[in-house]
């Protein structure tokens, strides 16, 4: 009776240590784009994404059912990039139903809703970071056991999206899913980027418009960072630069005119469910109305900003995907813009092959073209 009694308590010391072995083996600290280090017992299971285009990038990881752990998020994808929403609704209707949540960086955030769905984690987009701190969110949330991690595919994107790519993989537990996804991207940006260092192109003046149409004054656009970082790399010099102190700001019409750049690219999106349902952006995206497009960025180039600018004579006039200054993808928009500022170095580089293959290694929905267009296509 003592002997069993023994191997009895035996046992159980021995199934007490092992199951705190795999809790100590699953627990991880990330350290967020912000710098802090946040502590997990296991993977996330429920999650908020504080932006809904945050799925972009969820698709990768979770790509058999990338709302699987969404719990809560912003109404972005529908009113900023509706050919998507369409395309993730068609596979994943329930996707409607997940509940909406306000902005941070306007307060209309609703902490109340936050709490009730028992989220193991928020992930907020860098920006988000001086509100969160206005409002006490954190307070909040850490006195019912929520964290909050930042992530950043927007204000540094070529500093932060390897880094943030690898801080999901560990929150999702996909840390080899996320480290194939960085060296496809690392790759495809390479073939870029090789080209350039070898070649050492010229460098012809780009003038990048941010979102035309969905912005009533002209012009908005990019500094040194984000899209005005991905027209370095495809080898070209961004007007904005010069200009702007920040990632983005506003340039006149005559700053336009004076410089006269040789190349014009407009970014869009399908923002007919916006609050600029009637304006004169461009409508790139997923299956988009090419012909509609091409019409519309025409009519860009006749506002007085444009008047006897080289790239509006010439013809060197182009749209691309807005969403691409804010996912991991920019490295099909790198492509795409070095094929038209160097297309002599580029002639057999297929933007529309890189974004298919991406589409098909980590992405739950088909391939469609239709992220640009060109006037002189």
């Amino acid at each position: 009776m003592l002997r069993r009694t023994f191997f009895a308590v035996a046992i159980a010391t021995l199934s007490a240590l092992v199951g705190t072995a795999a809790a100590e083996a699953q627990a991880f600290t990330v350290t967020d784009v912000a710098g802090r280090e946040v502590s997990f017992d296991k993977p996330v299971e429920r999650v908020i994404l504080g932006e809904g285009r945050q799925i972009y990038f969820v698709s990768v990881l979770d790509t058999e059912d990338p709302f699987k752990r969404v719990v809560g998020w912003r109404d972005d994808v529908r009113t900023a990039d509706l050919d998507t929403w369409n395309e993730y609704l068609a596979k994943f209707p329930k996707m409607a139903d997940i509940p909406v949540f306000g902005n941070l960086t306007d307060g209309t955030f609703q902490t109340e809703l936050a709490v009730s769905l028992k989220p193991d984690v928020l992930l907020l987009p860098l920006e988000s970071k001086t509100p969160a701190e206005e409002s006490k969110l954190f307070d909040t949330l850490d006195s019912i056991g929520v964290k909050v991690v930042f992530i950043d595919f927007r204000l540094e994107a070529f500093k932060n999206t390897e880094a943030s790519m690898t801080i999901l993989g560990q929150l999702f537990g996909k840390e080899q899913r996320a480290a194939e996804f960085n060296a496809f991207r690392t790759a495809e940006i390479k073939r870029v980027t090789d080209v350039i260092e070898a070649k050492k192109p010229a460098e012809p003046l780009v003038f990048l418009e941010r979102a035309p149409g969905f912005f009533d004054e002209c012009c908005a656009t990019f500094g040194d960072e984000n899209f005005g970082r991905m027209v370095k790399l495809a080898g070209g010099h961004n007007l904005g630069t010069d200009i702007l102190p920040g990632a983005q700001g506003m340039v006149s019409g005559e700053q336009i005119i004076a410089a006269n750049p040789d190349v014009y690219i407009s970014t869009g999106s399908n923002w007919s469910q916006s609050a600029k349902p009637d304006g004169i952006w461009v409508g790139v995206g997923a299956g988009a109305d090419l012909a509609a497009a091409k019409v519309k960025l025409a009519a860009l180039m006749d506002r007085p900003a444009f008047t006897g600018v080289k790239a509006k004579e010439t013809g060197n006039v182009h749209a691309i995907w807005h969403q691409f200054y804010t996912n991991p993808f920019q490295f099909v928009a790198i492509q795409q813009i070095a094929k038209w500022l160097h297309p002599e170095l580029f002639a057999d580089l297929d933007p529309d092959a890189t974004f298919k293959e991406l589409h098909e290694r980590f992405l739950p929905i088909a391939y469609k073209p239709g992220y640009w267009v060109s006037l002189n296509d």
